[in-house]
C-alpha cells in the first residue's frame, strides 16, 4: 500500500491520483512477491540444472545465476514487469509534483526561519553519477529542475509508490530501525555530532536526530534541488538538521569532528574509487571511539547464487552501474583499507521496526544475534524485509 506522507509537502491527491499511486505499488508487490518466488521456482526447477548438465556443477556465483536464468521465462516476465513498474512509478507522480510545486516553493518558504539550516555550493562540480545517469530508471535523476524543489519532491512521492509502505510513512523505516538497533545495543555510545552523507532528502537522517535529540547533525549531499527540499522536509517536521552540498569523498570538516558517520543505500551508487575516497574520509572525520556504519545491500559473498544476483539485477536492468561492483566487494576490505582494524569492524541484520516492531530489534540485540545475512529478505523490498548493516569504531 502507498503511505501518506506526513509532512507538509505531501500533496492534497485526486481521487484518481491516490488510486493510480495504489495501482503501481500493487504491481510492484505481485512483481517483488509473487513473480520473484516464481523466478526463484524457475531458477531451481529449469535454469540451475540446465546450467548443471551442462557445466557439471551448479551456479556458484551471482553472474553465473544471471547467465543461467536468461531467456528463462520466468526471468523474462519478471524482469520485463519490474522495469515497466519502475517506469511507471515516476510516471505516477511527475503531474502531481507539476501541479503542485508552487505550493510546495510556499511551504517552504513559511519553515524558512525554523531551526536548522541550508548551504549550497554553486561552485562544487556535481558528480556524473547524480547529474548524468537516469539512476532508478528516475527521468532527471537527481538533478532535475536544477535547484528547485522538483528533484527531492519528484524522489518523495515516487519512493512512496516505490516502496509499497515497506519504508515507513515518512520513508524513515531504515533509519528507525538502524537508530533504534545501534542505542540499544551500544547504550554508552552517545554522539554529540552526527553526518549524514549521501542523504538524499534527509528521510533516514531524521531518526538519528529523534534518537540522539541533543547532538548536532549534519547531512550532505551533492544535488542542491534535494537539499533544499531535505531543508524544507525537515524544518517541517520540527527537525533541527544542517544540511550542506557536498560529496562525500572529499569533506569539507576538520579531523576528528563527527562521533557517528552514517549512509543508507548510499555506497551502492559510487564508483569503487570514489566509495574507497568516502570510507577514507569517513575514516578523518571520525573521533576516537567513533563509529562509521552503513546500511546497505548484503555483500555477493554473505549470500547465495540466486538470491546474490537477485540483488544484482539492478546493476542490469534499472540503470545503476556501480551497484554489482559494490556488491561483489568486501565490507570488512573496504573498512580496512579506510584505516579501521579487523578487530573494530561490525555488522549485523535488524528487523524492519515497522514492520516486526521495536521489541523485535530489542530481541535481536538480547539474543546477540543477526551478525550473519542468513535471511532471503534481507536486503529485498518485500514481504518481511530485514536492513543489513556494516561498518566500523575507530580506535
Amino acid at each position: 500500500m502507498t503511505p501518506t506522507l506526513q509532512h507538509a509537502m505531501k500533496p492534497e491527491l485526486t481521487v484518481e491520483e491516490t488510486a493510480r499511486g495504489r495501482f503501481v505499488s500493487g504491481i510492484r508487490s505481485l512483481i517483488l512477491n509473487d513473480l520473484a518466488a516464481d523466478m526463484r521456482a524457475g531458477y531451481e526447477k529449469r535454469a540451475a540444472p540446465a546450467f548443471r548438465r551442462d557445466h557439471g556443477r551448479t551456479p556458484e556465483t551471482s553472474r553465473e545465476a544471471h547467465l543461467a536464468l536468461r531467456g528463462d521465462p520466468a526471468f523474462n516476465i519478471y524482469s520485463a514487469m519490474r522495469v515497466q513498474a519502475q517506469k511507471m512509478v515516476w510516471a505516477s507522480v511527475a503531474d502531481i509534483v507539476e501541479r503542485d510545486l508552487e505550493r510546495m516553493e510556499a511551504e517552504a518558504a513559511k519553515v524558512a526561519d525554523a531551526p536548522g539550516s541550508l548551504t549550497l555550493d554553486p561552485s562544487l562540480d556535481v558528480p556524473r553519477n547524480v547529474d548524468a545517469i537516469d539512476v532508478h530508471l528516475m527521468p532527471g535523476s537527481y538533478t532535475r529542475g536544477a535547484d528547485t524543489l522538483e528533484a527531492g519532491a519528484v524522489y518523495d512521492q515516487g519512493l512512496a509508490v516505490f516502496s509499497m509502505g515497506l519504508m515507513g510513512a515518512n520513508l524513515d523505516d531504515i533509519g528507525l530501525s538502524m537508530a533504534r538497533y545501534v542505542q540499544g545495543k551500544y547504550p554508552e555510545f552517545q554522539p554529540r555530532d552526527i553526518l549524514d552523507t549521501g542523504c538524499t532528502i534527509g528521510h533516514n537522517t531524521l531518526p538519528w536526530k529523534q534518537t540522539y535529540p541533543d547532538a548536532r547533525v549534519e547531512a550532505i549531499d551533492a544535488a542542491p534541488g534535494g537539499l533544499r527540499y531535505a531543508s524544507a522536509r525537515a524544518k517541517m517536521q520540527g527537525q533541527d538538521v544542517h544540511f550542506r552540498q557536498m560529496s562525500a569523498d572529499a569533506l569539507d570538516y576538520p579531523d576528528e569532528s563527527f562521533d557517528l558517520v552514517w549512509s543508507s543505500m548510499f555506497l551502492h551508487e559510487l564508483s569503487k574509487k570514489t566509495r574507497a575516497k568516502a570510507f577514507a574520509e569517513a575514516y578523518r572525520v571520525l573521533r576516537p571511539g567513533g563509529l562509521m556504519l552503513h546500511m546497505e545491500l548484503p555483500p555477493n559473498d554473505q549470500m547465495d547464487a540466486f538470491d546474490g544476483f537477485y540483488l544484482d539485477w539492478d546493476s542490469y536492468y534499472n540503470s545503476e552501474p556501480f551497484y554489482k561492483g559494490y556488491r561483489d566487494e568486501s565490507p570488512p576490505e573496504l573498512c580496512a583499507r579506510a584505516g579501521f582494524t579487523e578487530d573494530d569492524y561490525i555488522q549485523f541484520v535488524v528487523p524492519s521496526i515497522g514492520i516486526y516492531g521495536e521489541q523485535a530489534v530489542a530481541d535481536t540485540i538480547a539474543a546477540e544475534e543477526g551478525e550473519a545475512v542468513g535471511q532471503e529478505t534481507t536486503g529485498r523490498l518485500a514481504e518481511g524485509v530485514m536492513w543489513f548493516g556494516f561498518g566500523a569504531w575507530k580506535s
